[in-house]
């Protein structure tokens, strides 16, 4: 017979999430389903989201990055062209 434990857990960081219940025994096999609410799993896509602007951002600030002209690129894409003929 199978049995169902339903809980509400918070995910930790890492993305750890901890189910403890004596109905739980040490060495027993169980399948566990994880049903995310859509909303914090919106506010986490939007957190990274932002993250990854503010680190292109960054990068984009290095001293070595500066503007590449289409004549650059065009050049480059040339050159990788020619190379894989």
């Amino acid at each position: 017979m199978t049995k169902v434990l339903r809980r509400k857990v918070t995910v930790q960081a890492g993305g750890l999430i901890e189910i403890r219940s004596l109905e739980l025994i040490a060495g027993s096999l169980v399948e566990a389903i994880v049903l995310v609410e859509s909303e914090a799993a919106d506010d986490a896509r939007t957190s990274h989201v932002a993250e990854l602007n503010a680190l292109l951002k960054r990068t984009q600030e290095l001293p070595g990055a500066r503007v590449i002209t289409e004549q650059e690129i065009a050049a480059e894409v040339a050159l990788y062209r020619a190379s894989r003929r």
